[in-house]
């Protein structure tokens, strides 16, 4: 049975996870790219690293703050707030 107190509670929109990405740690190994079961994220070229790529997000909506990219990612280059 649910009370009108319960009932009449207004419902709290979630805010949309935030993925971001530190240029300076990634080295673009791909792990997190593989490991995102929503394909959030991609490889892009980047002439001024040495490694050559980056992750980038590219498509943030799909983000189910899962976390794996973060848990994943060897040099703590993603974080997920």
């Amino acid at each position: 049975m649910v009370t009108a107190e319960v009932a009449a509670k207004p419902k709290v929109k979630k805010e949309p996870p935030v993925v971001d990405v530190i240029f300076e740690n990634c080295k673009g190994c791909n792990i997190c790219v593989d490991v995102c079961p929503t394909n959030v994220l991609v490889l892009i070229k980047v002439p001024n690293k040495w490694e050559g790529y980056i992750a980038e997000v590219k498509y943030p909506e799909k983000c189910t703050r899962c976390m794996l990219c973060e848990i994943e990612c060897p040099d703590f280059a993603i974080k997920v707030y």
